[in-house]
């Protein structure tokens, strides 16, 4: 018998229109995550966490997975999801090219997210895709699916933090490897004309999806959702294009007040070292944690992370999300082979995205976003490694 997850399955009405209960913890939990950070870190951490906890809350109205979307995509030529992903680009990229062209901004000196382009990140970007589709979603629907209350996605994040530290430990033969200088467009091009070639490329692969789709099924799929109003903003659902807005709003918030774009993994990577440092292994000697950056959040709290502060956030987001929506209700019985696939799913995950320099926010969506070639050549390397995930799903009794 197949199994579903909650990035399978569609929104209904039929559940209770709110829980109260969790409801008002998710509340709770995110007024008092922000008033305790600010008084513990600083106000630029609690507005991050709050960013993030509107990113968590986006994640999960408008269902905004690129894993479902790719798959949705391969196996059945429906776009909207994918034609949702480039809105969020072109929306991001207008407004990040002549901010990163500048520099600063408010006196705060900006830095997109731009790496390497080798075999590195064609290798992990690949492990990542496949991943994606045996853990049941990418870096972000990970944590809104786990906010959600989906008991399966704990175990990918298990194993998604597990492949992340394990990838560290190995990066310094993947860095090794044949690789490009990082690369921006902006540096390259200037910002108009970089501009101007992202959003034409964002362009094509619309048209390709709605070319693909009207070819399949004769039209496009009707994206109306039954709730309006109010209602529909605090309960959801979202259209895909209010769900690109949003997290292009939580880009640029991001950018705007921490200097630098979305992320997501590398608090994984952290975790799972202060994991194992806690337990006696010296991590500080890996060559990864060596550099003065890593070697300072080792050293650091968790929670004056950017990141780690941002993917709490958009877990308790999800959380407050599913609990408005009446949907939070956490099924704890997993067949033994969707677990399965979960933990292999996760570690691919983990490990794809830290060789190949983030995963599809860090990478695809903040890399694009920043000007990045590495970011343009992580998406094909991804989208095969969907293909064969979606190929590998029915081996681990997951529907296609």
């Amino acid at each position: 018998m197949a199994v579903t997850t909650a990035l399978d399955r569609p929104f209904t009405l039929e559940r209770p229109s709110f829980n109260p209960a969790p409801a008002t913890l998710a509340l709770a939990s995110v007024i008092g995550g922000a008033l305790y950070l600010n008084a513990a870190v600083n106000g630029r951490q609690a507005l991050l966490f709050l960013v993030g906890t509107c990113a968590g809350v986006a994640l999960y109205h408008a269902a905004f997975g690129f894993t479902a979307s790719w798959r949705t995509f391969i196996t059945d030529r429906r776009g909207a999801g994918i034609r949702a992903q480039m809105l969020m680009l072109a929306v991001t990229c207008a407004v990040f090219f002549p901010l990163l062209a500048t520099g600063q901004l408010f006196g705060q000196t900006l830095r997109g997210s731009v790496s390497p382009a080798g075999v590195s990140v064609i290798a992990g970007a690949f492990l990542f895709g496949v991943g994606m589709q045996l853990g049941g979603g990418c870096a972000s629907g990970t944590l809104y699916s786990t906010g959600g209350g989906n008991t399966r996605m704990l175990a990918t994040l298990a194993a998604f933090i597990a492949g992340s530290v394990i990838g560290t430990a190995h990066m310094p033969w993947w860095t090794s490897l044949p690789a490009a200088k990082p690369l921006s467009l902006i540096t390259r091009f200037g910002a108009a004309t970089a501009l101007a070639i992202s959003l034409s490329l964002f362009a094509l692969l619309a048209i390709a999806t709605v070319v693909f789709e009207r070819r399949r099924h004769g039209s496009l799929a009707d994206q109306r959702t039954p709730r309006r109003g109010w209602r529909r903003v605090l309960q959801g659902p979202w259209p895909p294009a209010a769900g690109a807005a949003a997290l292009a709003a939580v880009n640029i918030a991001t950018l705007s007040i921490s200097g630098r774009p979305w992320g997501v993994t590398s608090a994984f990577a952290l975790w799972g070292a202060k994991a194992l440092m806690a337990v006696g292994v010296d991590v500080a000697g890996w060559p990864y944690w060596a550099a003065p950056a890593q070697t300072a959040s080792l050293n650091s709290s968790v929670l004056a992370d950017v990141t780690s502060v941002m993917d709490a956030g958009i877990i308790l987001g999800a959380f407050a999300a599913s609990a408005a929506a009446g949907r939070f209700a956490p099924a704890w019985r997993v067949p033994m082979r969707s677990l399965a696939a979960a933990i292999v799913g996760g570690l691919m995950l983990g490990y794809g995205a830290r060789i190949a320099y983030g995963c599809n926010i860090g990478a695809f969506f903040s890399g694009v976003a920043s000007g990045s070639v590495h970011g343009w050549i992580w998406l094909p390397s991804a989208f095969l490694g969907n293909v064969a995930g979606t190929r590998l799903r029915p081996f681990f009794g997951l529907r296609t």
